[in-house]
């Protein structure tokens, strides 16, 4: 048993315990046949990240469902990792390298690939250690990265399978390009900024006529890739164009003008220039009417060959100059005019995206979706909350075939080869290694791996059970039980995720997947480093301590809806520690005068009958809330039962006994008091791990190496469920607080002891006799169904029982009944001013609606304390 110090400081305890934890083992999950197994997998954090309050919701829901279900006896296991983060890594490390004057191609891709493993192992990965400060109790020795040699091996191995399949193959798209890091990215990778820029009015001349035909665009250097101009069917004012002839400016190239639903008739000009190589609404109309497909951008977003000579080599944008200014000299703009609008970014290099048409490699995706589709919709797999199953199979029903290939070098390495012999140029042989020999021609010594490595999902989506190197692990711990991802990755890795397990497991990969919502600031803005507005976690867990921060997290979150945060919320959380803190001293401070107490529940008394009853309906209620997934109305349930029914009322039931002469009653108290802390403390555990570590250790002397992890929160006992002690109770509470209000109404100091008069004989009351003179200070209660008001004196209705507090000789009557009078006539005075003002049909129609608003709700607020007083002042007639 340790000693409580006086005063709660996190930073005293929370790296010692979770060292402590980490020496023991209390996070290793095994292979146990005596028991259930409870398994998550994390999220893999990018190996680059660092941790955000997004990091910290999203780690604290799963630690609270891993300590949850290790304390109702499961075998629990969280298994930790990161992903490799293609694009970011070697962004950072391209960075790095240019700082260093060095360039990556000059080095070439082992030498690159050497330093990426370099920079991975100095900086990669902080993100984990910082998952520790928050207390997460992850399976550390469990912990994987994406491109550990085995893991490698099985995303290898996927792909080739898939290839032998049938399912994997090369084809020409339009996809989306990061000229920064000159690859294709997914459409996760891209983001949306708004942006200033301008809309453009080009004339199109129509061949052999005088007419134009005017088109609208936010990027002029496309305009070389047009292969038509497209009109809506229904345009009467352009329809007489459709099947005409425009001759492309600059060019000089003959394009279509076609009928398509795409153009609108009621937006811009009515038509619209279609570039079926450059965006990706074009390339769907270019697919209806069989148009040709021109690409004129390099990889460096440079215009290619495919533009008049004049125009190649330049970057995109000193191209789009050169457009506008050029078709100004033939006075072919009509108009330009100040535009916003949504910039498609990539998320890594921060610059504006292109569409280009590539080749790619593709996995089929319509024959996956099936039984994907098929485990969410009948229940196998939950969705929490619900509405996500909406968005799911929206997108599985319209799914593309996936783009797998990334024109990076960090990353799974594409398994497909070539041979460069003459002949030979069809051949792709896909295999887990290099073959020995072209399958072809069977020469050894010209065969070359594809360039290309893989998109980060194509590895991530087998994480659920490629996690657990063992067969024996995999039987045990697969499928696992929740996943807690935000929706915003439900197609690119849930869906995903689904699909693997259910082609290579033959089963789901999660029976449970809880989408956590966004972290906002108080204005509802998306948390960022840019508004400087995203505190750094680890700062917040410095000042408040780990435990305050997860209790705000937790408390601020209903199940998938976004939440308001703000630093000074961990205040609650803080306040609530130094609650527990203060009371666990108090008890121990009693329990030194009576050492030898054990933990024992008691039901001697009516006041140990409820908190036993409020115990165990709070035991039900979290294991309900935590079964739905409401956590947040889980910890609601622990919080009011600690704050509310343990310390601000049974606690100070409990002190008339703690002083009590009688050893027994003193002996019963204090150990049904321990009884009841010891549970709740469990029952928090999950939430606030660390101080219920210290307070646990702290109330009772432990055997070594024993741990709060260790112990169990036991199941709702129905025996000591005592619904009318429940109901009573709260008819006490209230009695007690009108007593109190009436007290302080009356300024009644707590040295003056009352009388009470209860119009009642209800013989469950009578059993809190003890409790209300206790709390309330009354030194008399009169229990009389037919007893009459007593002369001067307060009265309050309680659950329709009346009460009566009689006052002669506790308080100055006249001077009270003065005082009382000149406040009724003070409010009254306020009132009439006010109500000559909303009388004032001038001011009323003038004033600000919140100041009207503001006027009314003091002038009810006037009206109920007048009815107060005077109800005051009938008591001393």
């Amino acid at each position: 048993m340790s000693e409580i110090s006086k005063t709660y400081d996190p930073t005293l305890i929370e790296d010692r315990i979770y060292a402590e934890w980490l020496k023991k083992g209390y996070f290793k999950g095994k292979v146990n046949k005596d028991k259930k197994p409870y398994t998550i997998v994390i999220p893999p954090p990018n190996v680059t990240g660092m941790l955000t309050i997004g990091h910290v919701l999203n780690n604290t829901l799963q630690d609270v469902f891993i300590r949850y279900h290790k304390l109702k006896g499961f075998e629990t296991c969280w298994v930790p990792g990161t992903d490799h983060a293609s694009i970011a890594t070697e962004a950072k490390v391209t960075a790095m390298l240019k700082e260093q004057g060095i360039d990556k191609k000059q080095i070439g891709r082992d030498a690159f690939l050497d330093k990426a493993k370099e920079w991975k192992d100095k900086y990669g990965g902080m993100i984990i250690q910082q998952l520790k400060k928050l207390g997460c109790a992850c399976d550390w020795e469990r912990e994987r990265f994406t491109m550990d040699d085995d893991y490698y091996k099985a995303v290898i191995d996927t792909f080739v399978d898939l290839y032998k399949k049938g399912l994997i193959y090369k084809g020409y798209r339009l996809v989306n390009w990061c000229p920064a890091s000159m690859s294709v990215i997914s459409d996760e990778e891209v983001e949306f900024i708004e942006n200033k820029g301008h809309l453009w009015y080009f004339k199109y001349p129509i061949k052999d006529s005088n007419e134009f035909v005017t088109v609208a665009t936010t990027r002029p250097e496309t305009m070389f890739g047009d292969t038509a101009v497209a009109i809506h069917p229904d345009n009467a004012r352009l329809g007489h164009l459709i099947g005409r002839t425009a001759v492309l400016p600059l060019v000089g190239r003959e394009i279509p003008i076609i009928a398509d639903t795409h153009a609108d008739p009621e937006k811009g000009t009515g038509a619209v220039k279609i570039t079926p190589g450059h965006d990706p609404n074009d390339n769907i109309v270019g697919q209806r009417h069989g148009l040709a497909v021109i690409n004129v951008m390099n990889p460096n977003a440079t215009l290619n060959d495919n533009v008049p000579e004049r125009f190649r080599g330049l970057d995109r944008f000193v191209a789009r100059k050169k457009v506008v200014a050029e078709l100004q000299e033939l006075g072919l703009v009509d108009k330009i005019e100040p535009h916003i609008n949504q910039l498609s970014v990539s998320q890594r290099g921060k610059e504006p995206i292109e569409y280009l048409m590539s080749e790619q490699w593709y996995l089929k995706m319509s024959e996956l979706v099936k039984p994907a589709l098929e485990v969410v919709n009948n229940g196998t797999i939950k969705f929490h909350p619900e509405k996500w199953i909406k968005t799911y199979n929206h997108w599985l029903e319209n799914v593309q075939d996936w783009c797998l290939s990334r024109q990076l070098w960090w990353g799974h390495r594409i398994p497909v080869y070539y041979c460069s012999n003459e002949g030979c140029e069809t051949v792709r042989m896909a295999a887990s290694s290099k073959p020995e020999k072209c399958e072809k021609c069977g020469s050894s010594d010209h065969i070359n791996q594809d360039e290309d490595v893989l998109d980060t999902w194509a590895s991530s989506w087998i994480w659920p059970y490629a996690v657990f190197k063992t067969q024996e692990e995999q039987d045990y711990f697969y499928p696992t039980d929740l996943l807690i991802t935000g929706p915003d990755i439900i197609f690119f890795w849930v869906a995903r995720m689904i699909m693997a397990g259910m082609e290579y497991k033959h089963e789901i990969p999660f029976k449970d997947v809880y989408f956590n919502g966004m972290v906002r600031d108080e204005q509802g803005r998306k948390m960022s480093k840019s508004l400087g507005n995203s505190p750094d976690p680890l700062d917040v867990i410095k000042e408040y301590g780990a435990d305050a921060l997860r209790f705000t997290m937790i408390r601020l979150t209903p199940v998938g809806n976004d939440i308001m945060f703000s630093t000074d919320k961990c205040e609650i959380g803080r306040n609530f520690a130094n609650k527990l803190w203060n009371a666990a001293r108090f008890l121990m401070m009693n329990k030194e005068k009576n050492p030898d107490i054990k933990q024992v529940c008691h039901t001697e008394f009516i006041e140990d009958k409820w908190i036993n009853s409020r115990l165990n309906h709070t035991i039900e209620t979290v294991a309900e809330n935590v079964k739905t997934f409401q956590l947040n109305d889980a910890l609601k349930a622990i919080y009011e039962f600690l704050w509310n029914d343990m310390c601000d009322w049974y606690i100070e039931m409990a002190k008339s006994r703690f002083q009590s002469e009688n050893e027994e009653e003193r002996r019963s108290v204090l150990e049904n008091a321990f009884y009841n802390f010891d549970i709740a403390l469990r029952l928090l555990h999950p939430f606030m791990p660390f101080i219920t570590e210290e307070l646990w250790h702290g109330i009772e002397e432990r055997e070594e190496g024993d741990s709060i992890m260790l112990s169990t929160i036991p199941e709702p006992d129905m025996t000591l469920i005592d619904v009318e002690a429940e109901t009573i109770m709260e008819t006490v509470k209230e009695l007690i607080g009108k007593i109190r209000v009436i007290r302080a109404e009356n300024t009644i100091p707590l040295s003056k002891t009352l009388r009470l008069v209860l119009k009642t004989e209800n013989e469950d009351l009578k059993k809190f006799t003890s409790v209300i003179k206790f709390l309330a200070k009354i030194e008399d209660i009169v229990f009389d169904k037919n007893a009459d008001k007593p002369k001067l004196s307060a009265s309050e209705m309680v659950n329709g029982i009346e009460l009566f507090i009689p006052l002669e000789g506790i308080i100055d009557l006249g001077a009270e009944k003065e005082k009382i009078e000149k406040e009724i006539a003070r409010l009254e005075g306020i009132n009439s001013g006010i109500n000559k003002k909303l009388s004032n049909e001038q001011f009323v129609s003038n004033a600000p609606e919140a100041v009207i608003n503001k006027d009314k709700e003091k002038l009810n607020n006037n009206i109920e304390s007048i009815a107060k007083l005077k109800n005051n002042l009938e008591n001393f007639l």
